[in-house]
C-alpha cells in the first residue's frame, strides 16, 4: 500500500511550515543518514532534503553480478526525485556502512520512467534477512509511483539491499533512504489481541508502514517530524464520516512527559483529534470506526496516540478502544493515564489478521459508566510485521531468492562456521549411513508404499515410519503415492506458476499461498505451496493429504498431484475458475448470482458435506465450513475445499470427538465452542451461517455494524422468527424469489442454526430441504404455497445421496474403487421425482 501522496505533501509543506514554527524540539540526530538519488548525475533536493547520487557516496558501494544502466527523464517525472533511476539487468547490491547498530528506516522510491519499458519490470528487493518486495510490477499496481517504508533492526556494521530482476526482466529503483532511529521507538514487546497477552520479539522482526494517520488534522510532512515521517489525514478511512468531528489546539499547548518524546509523534499529531460527532443513530453510545484494507494472514503492529485536548477537568474523558472485534483498552481514563490534560499518551498492540479477512478496524466509543459521552483519537500507526519466512510479500525467504555476499568484517567467522558445519554433516552422515544399513537388514520386506516427507527431496524417500514433528525429525505422511496422483518436479511447479508470480496469487491460508498455474499440456491448476516455518500449516497440510487421499466426489475439490523437492511441500489441485463463493456475494464487482444459482451452489456444497459425513467407513467432519472454502468451477458447480482442519468423526459407540476448538469465528458452532465436543452437527451449524451469508450477501461477522447486526446468525434469526427474512435479503433478489422457496430456505437455515446440536438436522435432511426449495423456485409463482408439513422428511424415503454412496464408492486401503456422479444425480432425481409436480402432493 502506498501510504504517501507526494502531491498532498507538496501542498502541506507550506501549511504546516507556517503553523507553530516557533515550537522547538530537542532534535534527534541520526548516526546514519543516507539519502541516495539512484542514477542521478547531480544532487537532488526534495521536500527540503538533499539526495546524493549513488555514484559519489563514499560510504555506499554498488556491486552487480552483471550490468546496470541509468535511465533519466526531465519532463514527465512528477517530482525531482523521480527524474532518474538505476536499472539492473542482473542481481545488484547496495551496501551501506552502518555507524550505529539498531533500528533504521529503509525507504524505497519507485517510478517507471516513460519510454524505458519499466512498467513491466518484475522487482524483488531483499536485505540480508528480510524480503521487502517480491515480483512487484507496475502493470498490476494502481498508482503512478510507489513509496515503501520499512523499519529494520541492523545488527552489524553494514546493511546490504539487493535488487533482483524477475522473469527475464529488469529491476530498478529511483531513490533509497537508510536512516537510523532511536532504539526505543519500537519496543521488543507489545500487547497481543485474540488471545490477549504479551507479544515478544519485535526487535527481531522487521516492520512495514502501511498507514500513519493524523486524526482530525492536515497532512504532516517529513519537515515537521523529527524522524522524517509523513502523517496523512484520516477522513477517507472513516466508516461513517458524520460520526466524527475534528478538534484542535495550538501545537505549543502539548506538554511532553518523560514517557513520550517528540520522536514518538510530533506535537502536530497530538494537537488535533477526532471526537464523537452525529452518526445519525438513535443510540448515542456509538463508536467512531476506521476501516483499513490489509493483507490477510499477517500480524500488524498498531500504535494508537491519544491526548486529552477537549476536557475541562481531569478524569472526565473515559472511553473504550477496539481493534477488530477485540477490546484493546476498556474504560480508559485518558487524563489519569497521561498524568494531565494536553499530555500525550500512546499504546502498542499486535493484531493477527486471519486468512479469510482483508480488513483491520479500529474504533473508539464512550464508556457507559461515565456521564461525559465522548471518545477521542489523535493519531494511529499500522505496520505490517514480517511473517515466518521473514517476508512482507509471500512465503519465499531470502535464502530461496538470493545468497548475499558475506559481510566484509565477518568472512573469517563465516568460513570457520562453514568448515565446522561441513565436518559435523560428515559425522552425521556416517552415523546415519551405519544406522540405515543396520535397519535395512531388520526391516520387514514387502511394504507396498513409500512415505511422502514434509521436508526433503523425493529422491531420498525410503521405507520409514511416521515420526512426530515435535521430535525434531522430518515428518512423513504414510500415504499411497498412487492416491496422491502425479509427482511434479519443483521446476515444473516453477514453470507452471511463472516462479510463483504474485499476480497469479489466488489466496492465502495458514499453510501458505495458493497460485494459479498452467501445466505443459495447458491444464490449469491451483498450486498450494506450504510454508515450512509454519507448524500449524504443516499439520493442516498433513491432514489435507490424508483426507484427500481417500476422498473422491464431484462436489469436493480434487487433488491432482504433489511436489516435495528442495524442502518444499506443494500440492496441486484442479483449478476452480470462478473462485470462492464469497467473491460472488460481496466485496467484488462480479455480477450477482440469481436465486436459482445460489440454491444450486448450496445444494452442491451440501452434497459434498453429506458425503464427508456418511460416504466413508468413518465420518469426516470438515470443521471449517465457510463461503471461502466453497469453490466454483467454470460451470458454477460448487465444491468443498480446504480440509486442513478436518477430523475423523466419532466411532459408532461415541457421540462426539473431544478436541481443541478450531475454525473461523462467525461460523463456529456455539456448543462446540463451549464444550470442545465436535460432531457432524458442528458442520451443520457452520453451513447454516453460509446459507444466511448467501441470502444476505454480507460477512458472517462485521464489527463496524451496530451491535445487534454484528453476527449474521443472530441478526438473521431475529428476522426469520418474525417471518420477514425478505427485509434483509440481497437487494438484487427482491421481487425475484418465489416466496415459498424463500420460506423453505429460511426454515432450513433456522434449523441449522439451532443452539443445540441435537436440534439440528443432518446434512442429508438439509440437502433434502434445499432440493425442495429449488423445486419450489422452479414452479409457477402462482402456485399456492404448500402446507408447512408437506416439507417434512417422509419416513421410508432414503436420504438423497445414500444409495450412490452404498453402491458406487468402495474404500479399499484408501483407494477409491469408483465414483459415479451421474448415478448420484440419477438417484437424487428419483428420490425427488415426487417434487417435479408439487400439485400432486
Amino acid at each position: 500500500m502506498n501510504i504517501v501522496n507526494w502531491a498532498s505533501i507538496a501542498v502541506a509543506v507550506f501549511v504546516l511550515g507556517s503553523v507553530g514554527s516557533s515550537v522547538s524540539y530537542a532534535a534527534f540526530v541520526p548516526a546514519d543518514k543516507y539519502l541516495i538519488a539512484c542514477g542521478s548525475s547531480q544532487n537532488v533536493t526534495f521536500l527540503g532534503q538533499t539526495y546524493v547520487p549513488d555514484s559519489v557516496q563514499s560510504s555506499v558501494s554498488l556491486k552487480s553480478q552483471g550490468n546496470s544502466y541509468v535511465a533519466t527523464s526531465n519532463s514527465t517525472a512528477p517530482f525531482p526525485i523521480y527524474q532518474s533511476a538505476r536499472v539492473f539487468s542482473s542481481t545488484t547490491y547496495y551496501r551501506f556502512d552502518i555507524e550505529q547498530e539498531g533500528r533504521h528506516w529503509v525507504r524505497l522510491h519507485f517510478y517507471p520512467l516513460p519510454g524505458r519499458n519499466l512498467s513491466s519490470a518484475s522487482v524483488t528487493v531483499v536485505t540480508e534477512d528480510f524480503v521487502l518486495l517480491h515480483n512487484f510490477s507496475f502493470n498490476s499496481y494502481n498508482g503512478s509511483y510507489l513509496f515503501k517504508e520499512y523499519l529494520i533492526n541492523v545488527t552489524s556494521d553494514s546493511l546490504s539491499i539487493a535488487f533482483i530482476p524477475g522473469n527475464n526482466s529488469v529491476a530498478f529503483v529511483n531513490a533509497i533512504e537508510v536512516v537510523s532511529v532511536p532504539d526505543n521507538l519500537v519496543p521488543d514487546q507489545a500487547v497481543a489481541l485474540s488471545p490477549s497477552g504479551p507479544f515478544n520479539g519485535l526487535s527481531g522482526m522487521a516492520l512495514q508502514t502501511v498507514y500513519r494517520l493524523n486524526m482530525g488534522g492536515p497532512l504532516i510532512t517529513a519537515q515537521n517530524d523529527t524522524l522524517g515521517r509523513a502523517w496523512e489525514n484520516d477522513v477517507k478511512y472513516l466508516h461513517v464520516n458524520s460520526s466524527a468531528v475534528n478538534v484542535s489546539v495550538n501545537p505549543s499547548n502539548i506538554k511532553y512527559s518523560d514517557a513520550v518524546s517528540p520522536e514518538i509523534a510530533p506535537n502536530y499529531v497530538y494537537a488535533t483529534a477526532e471526537t464523537m460527532g452525529d452518526a445519525n443513530v438513535a443510540n448515542v453510545n456509538f463508536n467512531i470506526t476506521w476501516v483499513f484494507p490489509v493483507d490477510p494472514n499477517f500480524s500488524y503492529f498498531v500504535r494508537v496516540h491519544f491526548c486529552d485536548i477537549v476536557s475541562k477537568s481531569l478524569n472526565s474523558l473515559i472511553f473504550n478502544l477496539y481493534i477488530n472485534t477485540d477490546i484493546a483498552l476498556g474504560s480508559l481514563d485518558l487524563s489519569n493515564q497521561a498524568g494531565n490534560l494536553d499530555v500525550p499518551y500512546f499504546r502498542d498492540f499486535v493484531s493477527k489478521i486471519s486468512a479469510d479477512s482483508n480488513t483491520l478496524t479500529v474504533s473508539v466509543g464512550p464508556d457507559t459508566s461515565t456521564d461525559f459521552i465522548n471518545a477521542i483519537m489523535n493519531g494511529l500507526e499500522i505496520m505490517k510485521i514480517s511473517n515466518e519466512a521473514r517476508s512482507f510479500d509471500g512465503l519465499s525467504s531470502v535464502e530461496t531468492l538470493l545468497v548475499l555476499p558475506p559481510k566484509k568484517s565477518k568472512i573469517g567467522i563465516i568460513i570457520g562456521s562453514v568448515a565446522g558445519a561441513v565436518a559435523a554433516l560428515v559425522f552425521i552422515g556416517l552415523g546415519y549411513f551405519c544406522l540405515a544399513a543396520r535397519r535395512s537388514k531388520e526391516a520387514p520386506q514387502g511394504s507396498s508404499w513409500l512415505p511422502l516427507p514434509l521436508y526433503g527431496n523425493s529422491l531420498t524417500m525410503t521405507k520409514m515410519s511416521t515420526t512426530s514433528q515435535k521430535s525434531g525429525t522430518a515428518s512423513c505422511i504414510s500415504l499411497a503415492s498412487s492416491n496422491l496422483g502425479r509427482f511434479f518436479t519443483f521446476q515444473e511447479i516453477m514453470d507452471a506458476t511463472n516462479k510463483f508470480d504474485e499476480s497469479l496469487l489466488l489466496g492465502v491460508g495458514g499453510f501458505g499461498r495458493v497460485y494459479k498455474g498452467t501445466l505443459d499440456d495447458g491444464t490449469r491448476v491451483a498450486v498450494k505451496r506450504g510454508n515450512p516455518r509454519s507448524e500449524q500449516g504443516l499439520a493442516e497440510f498433513r491432514t489435507e493429504i490424508e483426507m484427500l487421499s481417500k476422498l473422491r466426489h464431484r462436489h469436493l475439490v480434487s487433488l491432482i498431484g504433489y511436489c516435495d523437492e528442495r524442502s518444499e511441500m506443494i500440492l496441486v489441485y484442479e483449478y476452480m475458475a470462478n473462485g470462492p463463493l464469497r467473491s460472488h456475494l460481496y466485496g467484488t464487482d462480479l455480477p450477482p448470482l440469481s436465486w436459482k444459482q445460489r440454491l444450486e451452489i448450496c445444494i452442491g456444497a451440501a452434497r459434498g458435506l453429506h458425503y464427508l459425513h456418511t460416504g466413508a467407513a468413518q465420518s469426516i467432519i470438515h470443521r471449517d465450513v465457510k463461503t471461502t472454502n466453497i469453490l466454483l468451477d467454470e460451470n458454477f458447480v460448487a465444491k468443498v475445499a480446504d480440509f486442513g482442519l478436518s477430523k475423523t468423526g466419532p466411532a459408532l459407540d461415541q457421540t462426539h470427538v473431544s478436541t481443541a476448538v478450531k475454525g473461523s469465528f462467525g461460523y463456529l458452532d456455539p456448543e462446540y465452542f463451549r464444550r470442545q465436543q465436535l460432531t457432524e452437527k458442528s458442520d451443520v451449524y457452520s453451513f447454516g451461517v453460509v446459507l444466511m451469508e448467501v441470502l444476505c450477501t454480507r460477512p458472517a461477522l462485521n464489527p463496524v455494524l451496530p451491535r445487534e447486526q454484528v453476527n449474521i446468525a443472530e441478526w438473521a434469526m431475529t428476522w426469520q422468527k418474525k417471518g420477514m427474512l425478505d427485509h434483509i435479503m440481497d437487494k438484487n433478489l427482491v421481487g425475484k424469489v418465489n416466496p415459498a422457496s424463500l420460506k423453505k430456505f429460511g426454515e432450513t437455515a433456522e434449523k441449522c442454526l439451532a443452539e443445540h446440536g441435537v436440534d439440528r438436522p443432518s446434512m442429508g435432511d438439509v440437502l433434502w430441504n434445499l432440493e425442495y426449495a429449488l423445486q419450489l423456485e422452479e414452479t409457477s409463482s402462482a402456485l399456492m404455497e404448500p402446507d408447512d408439513n408437506s416439507t417434512n422428511h417422509i419416513p421410508g424415503i432414503p436420504l438423497t445421496p445414500l444409495e450412490p454412496f452404498d453402491n458406487s464408492v468402495s474404500m479399499i486401503d484408501g483407494v477409491n474403487s469408483g465414483t459415479d456422479d451421474d448415478a448420484e444425480d440419477a438417484a437424487t432425481s428419483a428420490v425427488f421425482s415426487q417434487l417435479v409436480n408439487p400439485r400432486g402432493r
